[in-house]
């Protein structure tokens, strides 16, 4: 990456700004748009798409989707640079899926780091493993990690794809020593067993370094996002999980020997 990296443009659909749960301390999220998968429960459908639409909110139109610099981006995230100091906090990016934007995503994190911020991205990993190697792990502090479910099966029948991929950089990333954490969307229907949950807490805990698991039950926030861009929401009629259900699936997850968590 050569020393303007700084002028690499890429698409991101939404930056948000104070997040407390994607990372340690205060953080800044920056959402790339594009992603390979469909999850059905997607609560950014509009980040899916690699193109700019057009998104219907509250009655009025609003554009989703735009092209900035790294520099740009960077400008916005610095500004917030006192709260990072003092809570230990820094960037995140997410999406969509930041991989498909690989050299834009790694020169964000680069960035970042130069500038003295703990960096993380929230991904579920589905791509080439050099890409991850060569373009994020050199400036990445934290990888927060999706998997989904261990029956490949299931998880296209859910999401579109298959997760072999998925399940061999997870160990493949823990491996070359990168710290991360496991993050499990609990959804109705799909991964809510006891024995789902209890299959993803044991491969978490044999991934090298794995420590922490973090389970994060099922909500309708993004649903109305759908009919907005013209889509329909299939899974309106599911019920989010109760408290009482996730402290069960804590318990079982928890019985596989790895320290897990409700929520980011």
């Amino acid at each position: 990456m050569s020393d303007d990296y700084r002028k690499i443009q890429g698409r991101i659909f939404d930056i948000q700004k104070y997040s407390i749960h994607d990372g340690p301390g205060i953080r800044t999220i920056v959402f790339l748009k594009g992603c390979p998968l469909r999850c059905k429960w997607c609560c950014n459908p509009e980040s899916q798409i690699r193109d700019i639409q057009i998104m219907v909110q509250g009655g009025k139109e609003k554009t989703v989707g735009r092209d900035v610099t790294v520099e740009e981006v960077m400008e916005e995230v610095m500004k917030d640079s006192a709260y990072y100091r003092r809570s230990g906090g820094g960037l995140t990016l997410s999406g969509g899926e930041c991989l498909l934007q690989p050299d834009f995503a790694g020169a964000l994190l680069r960035a970042a780091k130069e500038n003295g911020l703990h960096t993380a991205i929230e991904s579920t990993g589905f791509a080439k493993f050099e890409t991850i190697q060569e373009k994020i792990l050199p400036w990445l502090d934290l990888y927060l990690m999706d998997i989904k479910h261990m029956d490949s099966k299931k998880h296209k029948m859910f999401t579109s794809q298959p997760n072999e991929r998925i399940l061999e950089n997870a160990r493949k990333i823990t491996d070359a020593g990168q710290k991360l954490i496991v993050r499990v969307p609990v959804i109705p229907t799909f991964n809510d067993t006891p024995e789902e949950i209890y299959a993803i807490a044991q491969f978490a805990r044999s991934l090298k370094g794995v420590e922490e698991m973090n389970l994060l039950p099922y909500h309708r926030l993004g649903q109305d996002k759908y009919a907005g861009i013209g889509r329909e929401y299939t899974l309106a009629h599911l019920v989010p999980p109760s408290n009482e259900h996730m402290e069960m699936l804590k318990e079982v997850a928890e019985s596989a020997g790895i320290r897990v968590k409700i929520g980011g």
